[in-house]
């Protein structure tokens, strides 16, 4: 249980020191494709979850939360990026069009 909290913590700063060297150009495009890897973690955490011991099922239940508020996170970030560089033309809405159940092109 000790090596599992030590290897956690290493990796959160390890994590830490990696995403505060990404320059803040690159940080939402990378953030929005690492969305996928959050998704594998969601089925790493149901695998970790089917096989742990009952005292650690809450470890593998919080792991699985965490993990999709991170997979929520990336796509409610990725389209707020795609909004901004979208911008809106005049003449031209953000919405899809409702009367040939087509969006505009």
């Amino acid at each position: 249980m000790i090596a599992v909290l030590v290897f956690l913590v290493v990796c959160a700063v390890l994590g830490y020191r990696i995403i505060s060297a990404v320059p803040s150009l690159l940080h939402t495009p990378l953030m929005s494709g690492m969305n996928a890897l959050s998704g594998i973690t969601v089925l790493g955490a149901i695998a970790v979850y089917a096989v742990a011991p009952p005292e650690l099922q809450w470890a593998a239940g919080l792991a699985m939360v965490l993990a999709m508020i991170n997979v929520a996170g990336g796509f409610w970030v990725t389209e707020r990026m795609v909004r901004m560089f979208r911008g809106r033309r005049p003449g031209r809405s953000d919405r899809p069009s409702t009367e040939d159940g087509e969006g505009e092109r």
